[in-house]
């Protein structure tokens, strides 16, 4: 975890030991969906493995054999003794399977739904193995998740433009036209603000228990501040360099409960 994704792996530091392992768990599956994609070489071959974490999920929620596995074998143990929400993760896997066809999201609707599903579910399972499944944390959780998974598209394009893969339509996002790549990025980011903004508003009727899930949020702004000093050039190497301060970021979010 520590390697794969660092931005979730700092931010489960800050949850009680207890709880720890859960989040660790829940990261290391959804860095596993995340990144079939780029782990096959047909869209079948893709299928075929989230189909087999779908049997996995279905195992864990049924009580079905556990097969020996670093990630199932811990995942299955934080479902069971947490309760979680399966709906969430049957929303996960069906947006990585999206990721196989290749085609660009046809709207910024469509964009924000995306980032819903492969972002804020997540938080919520998060939310749900602290212990807090209030629908104040949960409002917090789906723009947090948005806006984290949105300033992440962002960071990351220059990687994905090099593979080929495209999450921006330039030409024409549903009912928005854009000049080009620079204005839709703009956009993006507007949106992605919006987002955090909206969290930040919640952010003092929430429980500190919840908080080490909702922590990406600091991510999130840290990123789109970085994109928009380059002058939204996401193909600048500052975008999507570490932020050597992140911990410390984190840690203040935590202490004075900021979102």
């Amino acid at each position: 975890m520590r390697r794969h994704d660092r931005d979730r792996y700092q931010t489960a530091l800050f949850a009680p030991a207890a709880r720890r392992e859960a989040l660790f768990a829940l990261y290391a599956f959804n860095y596993e969906i995340a990144r079939v994609r780029e782990t096959v070489t047909e869209p079948m071959l893709g299928q075929i493995r989230l189909q087999w974490w779908r049997e996995n999920i279905a195992a864990a929620f049924e009580g079905g054999a556990i097969r020996r596995h670093p990630v199932v074998e811990p995942l299955t143990a934080t479902i069971r003794q947490f309760s979680l929400t399966r709906e969430h993760f049957d929303r996960l896997i069906d947006a990585r399977e999206s990721d196989l066809e290749g085609e660009p999201p046809a709207s910024l609707t469509a964009l924000e739904d995306y980032a819903e599903a492969t972002s804020s579910r997540l938080v919520y399972l998060a939310l749900e193995a602290l212990g807090v499944r209030d629908p104040v944390a949960g409002a917090a959780g789906h723009h947090i998740g948005i806006a984290y998974a949105l300033a992440g598209l962002l960071r990351s394009m220059r990687f994905h433009a090099a593979s080929g893969r495209r999450f921006i339509a330039i030409e024409v996002l549903g009912d928005e036209k854009f000049n080009n790549e620079r204005d839709a990025i703009v956009q993006i980011a507007e949106i992605a603000s919006r987002h955090l903004a909206a969290a930040h508003a919640l952010g003092g009727s929430i429980s500190r228990r919840g908080l080490p899930a909702l922590l990406p949020a600091v991510d999130a702004r840290r990123s789109l501040i970085r994109v928009k000093r380059t002058g939204y050039d996401v193909y600048d190497e500052a975008v999507a360099a570490p932020d050597p301060l992140q911990a410390w970021r984190l840690a203040a979010a935590i202490l004075l409960k900021r979102l």
